[in-house]
């Protein structure tokens, strides 16, 4: 297990340090010279300032944190703020035990019960086609189960999610210009600023508006899942007829191959996450600079998506998980509107 090697004061360190060190990618300027091909864009390292303003630890692991749990009635043990690293000790601390009649039927998403005498997950490395390594780096396995590298959840077991460990996914942000009747774009009366819009999607879980995207698949490439969660939850794609599909995938094709940003990789504080598995994830986004192509590209919900539109870009906006903090990094990089107040930077 590698759990055996990791120190307990490295594995439970606290969120805003762990992600300090998460490589994030973005289409970078001159500045900026060592760029990957493979992805059309730079690379560079977040400080532990911006990450401590993404994930602090006042604003970090809330959701994670909250009752009852999703699709239950379930109620977490209460988890105080000064309590949530696994760092301090918590002699008494007695996390609920809950795992979904939906993970424990065993579809082929899911792992089966740690204590099944066929299942020997390999953790913090890759494992056949699933990927358990985590995005912030090494996590602590104890007692046979993975830990939550952000701290407790006062829930134990894997909730709604199929593995033990990370749960990756992958979340396309498709970004235009919003444009008046002439085809000009429209700046914000306050800001000064051009007014960004992303494709919103709203989920049938829990009514809450979101980044369209989803989990990877096992052995999927990221920009694969990025492609077919777009055109599932967006575009209604799982409902089109094959020549319909064919179009739709040329279409596609040109939006995902052009360069793009990287905006985070990592964990997401997510209400379906638990002491044992959590959600991580790779934002990217794309960008329609004219709005030529999705001009061309009717949105349509479908999949896990009951609604779907344009929504504009400012910090006024209430979206599932960490979706929000991911769309102000898109404003800040794309230097477009995202607040009406002067000072702009992140809190500490």
């Amino acid at each position: 297990m590698a759990g055996g090697f990791l120190g307990k004061t490295l594995a439970s360190v606290s969120l805003s340090v762990a992600l300090a060190s998460v490589t994030v990618k973005y289409l970078g300027g001159g500045s900026v010279a060592a760029c990957r091909n493979s992805l059309s864009s730079c690379r560079f390292h977040v400080n532990s300032n911006m990450m401590s303003g993404f994930h602090g630890t006042k604003h970090s692991h809330n959701k994670a944190r909250t009752s009852p749990y999703p699709g239950s009635k379930v109620q977490r043990s209460q988890v105080p703020n000064d309590k949530v690293g696994w760092f301090v000790e918590w002699r008494d601390y007695n996390p609920v035990e809950y795992t979904a009649v939906s993970v424990l039927a065993g579809p082929r998403w899911a792992d089966p019960q740690i204590s099944e005498s066929n299942f020997s997950p390999k953790f913090n490395e890759k494992d056949g086609q699933v990927e358990r390594k985590s995005q912030n780096g090494l996590y602590e396995v104890e007692n046979g189960r993975p830990r939550n590298p952000a701290g407790r959840t006062g829930l134990v077991g894997r909730g709604l999610l199929g593995r033990w460990g990370p749960n990756h996914a992958a979340d396309p942000i498709i970004t235009r210009w919003k444009r008046d009747r002439s085809g000009n774009k429209i700046t914000h009366p306050i800001s000064g600023k051009n007014i960004l819009q992303f494709v919103a999607i709203q989920r049938k879980d829990c009514g809450e508006w979101a980044i369209p995207g989803g989990m990877v698949d096992p052995g999927e490439k990221i920009s694969a899942t990025l492609k077919r969660e777009f055109g599932e939850e967006a575009l209604n794609s799982l409902q089109k007829s094959s020549a319909e599909k064919r179009e739709l995938q040329e279409k596609l094709h040109q939006l995902f191959s052009q360069e793009h940003l990287v905006i985070y990789k990592g964990y997401v504080d997510d209400p379906r996450n638990t002491d044992n598995a959590w959600m991580e994830t790779e934002a990217v986004n794309y960008h329609d600079e004219t709005g030529e192509i999705m001009d061309n590209l009717t949105l349509e919900a479908g999949d896990d998506a009951g609604k779907v539109k344009w929504m504009d870009i400012s910090d006024k906006l209430k979206l599932y998980a960490s979706h929000a903090q991911f769309i102000k990094l898109v404003a800040e990089k794309r230097d477009a509107h995202w607040s009406e107040d002067s000072e702009t930077g992140c809190p500490g």
